[in-house]
């Protein structure tokens, strides 16, 4: 089984890629190499997911999706639109001699923890199937108790680790302190770390930014 993690997200639009290409480019530097995979990208137009990891964390090898779907929406509505059926089958890990051992794999959810892939397949169902722990990201805005505390619930119902809650937001203040204070002590769960919004987002200013991250389970 190929190891490293799952990154998904409390919400869409969450800033769940550049996380995950952080924690890519902290595999990469960690063990020489790491490998990122998106499995269903839902949106063509603008530069896709594994496009922003590419350009983000160079070190790390981007593998293709399972699944290109030009509709920019909930994938199981995208694939409809498109005319294709999601088959779970394509959905396994991926495999090969340059994917084992020691190398790890970094995959990325689209949205938040429920989001459907089909009528009766939720991206959850693929995060137990996997068995990589997940790193879920939050927002550090108001709701993000409510949020958080629902998808940790959703994914220890299906028995998935979850290897800490990583805050995506703007600079801390004393409320978003207390909300993350919260979260750890209600959900039980590491916070691994708390990522700004960066300008510029560079290759450097992400690596700089993920340096204080606690990912020492993944590393």
């Amino acid at each position: 089984m190929a190891r490293g993690c799952i990154v998904t997200g409390t919400d869409t639009g969450i800033g769940k890629t550049v996380l995950a290409a952080g924690i890519a480019a902290r595999l990469a530097a960690a063990h020489g190499s790491a490998r990122y995979w998106k499995p269903v990208q839902a949106g063509l137009e603008d530069e896709t997911d594994a496009q922003t990891v590419a350009r983000l964390a160079p070190a790390a090898t981007v593998l293709p999706e399972a699944y290109r779907l030009a509709t920019p929406c909930s994938p199981h509505h995208a694939a409809q639109v498109d005319g294709v059926t999601i088959d779970p089958a394509r959905l396994a890990l991926p495999q090969g001699p340059d994917l084992g051992g020691d190398t790890p794999l970094v995959v990325e959810g689209a949205g938040g923890v429920l989001v459907p892939l089909s009528d009766d397949l939720l991206y959850a169902d693929l995060f137990a199937r996997w068995g990589l722990p997940v790193v879920l990201a939050a927002r550090t805005t108001l709701g993000t108790i409510n949020h958080t505390l629902l998808s940790l619930e959703a994914l220890r119902a299906r028995g998935i680790t979850v290897a800490g809650v990583a805050f995506i937001g703007a600079v801390e203040s004393p409320v978003e302190m207390a909300s993350q204070a919260a979260i750890a002590r209600l959900g039980q769960v590491p916070i691994l770390g708390h990522l700004r919004w960066l300008t510029p987002l560079t290759p450097g200013t992400l690596a700089e930014a993920m340096a204080g991250f606690d990912l020492e389970a993944l590393l």
